[in-house]
């Protein structure tokens, strides 16, 4: 993976990112630990079917998400893996992923090394706090693509849960402007380009 150092070294750094950032607000023991448990869990993101109707239903949104995703990522096994992973960890978490891509559209323009204006790393943005309340502390690991698309999934759960499964108010949150309704309503249009009858 490289860094922010080898990435300063090759005169590339991070284009800024548009969106905002999630707020550092205080954790229960319990809601740490679980997030924490979920964060760690080192499962790969390879699907496993036990029905052939569903694994071919992934496999006609896999191409038709990688067509769509061309013109951002080019290298084919990058985008395949991209997609594979969003469509993983989405599920992982119980998140519908059109609207995961939709958000990574919104936050990033699926640009894996983005650096908000407010510190928010990566393609879903994570803010560098959650390293250091559910993680091991290494914000470096924000861009690793795994890493942050499971960060992100998980902390999109966690808001829906306390919105009580409010997508709206939870996207709100996520950004940093809950009760407000642009980033959620950008999050809903950008999912529009993602819609696929297989993404179930």
């Amino acid at each position: 993976m490289l860094g922010v150092l080898s990435l300063g070294a090759l005169g590339a750094w991070p284009e800024p990112a548009a969106a905002g950032g999630q707020i550092e607000e205080p954790l229960a023991d319990s809601v740490r630990s679980a997030l924490s448990a979920a964060i760690a869990n080192s499962a790969p993101p390879v699907p496993d079917f036990n029905d052939t109707g569903k694994r071919l239903a992934y496999l006609r949104w896999l191409g038709a998400m990688s067509d769509r995703l061309y013109r951002r990522k080019t290298d084919f096994q990058t985008r395949i893996e991209f997609l594979q992973t969003v469509w993983y960890e989405s599920r992982r978490a119980g998140l519908d992923t059109t609207l995961v891509l939709g958000l990574i559209q919104v936050e990033s323009a699926f640009r894996k090394f983005a650096i908000s204006r407010v510190g928010a790393r990566g393609y879903m943005q994570i803010m560098p706090f959650w390293a250091r309340l559910i993680g091991d502390g290494d914000v470096g690991r924000l861009f690793n693509m795994q890493t942050n698309l499971r960060f992100g999934c998980v902390i999109l759960r966690h808001y829906l849960d306390r919105e009580r499964g409010d997508t709206f108010m939870a996207l709100g949150r996520y950004n940093g402007s809950r009760g407000r309704a642009e980033y959620p309503n950008a999050v809903y249009a950008a999912a529009k380009n993602w819609t696929h009858p297989d993404a179930g």
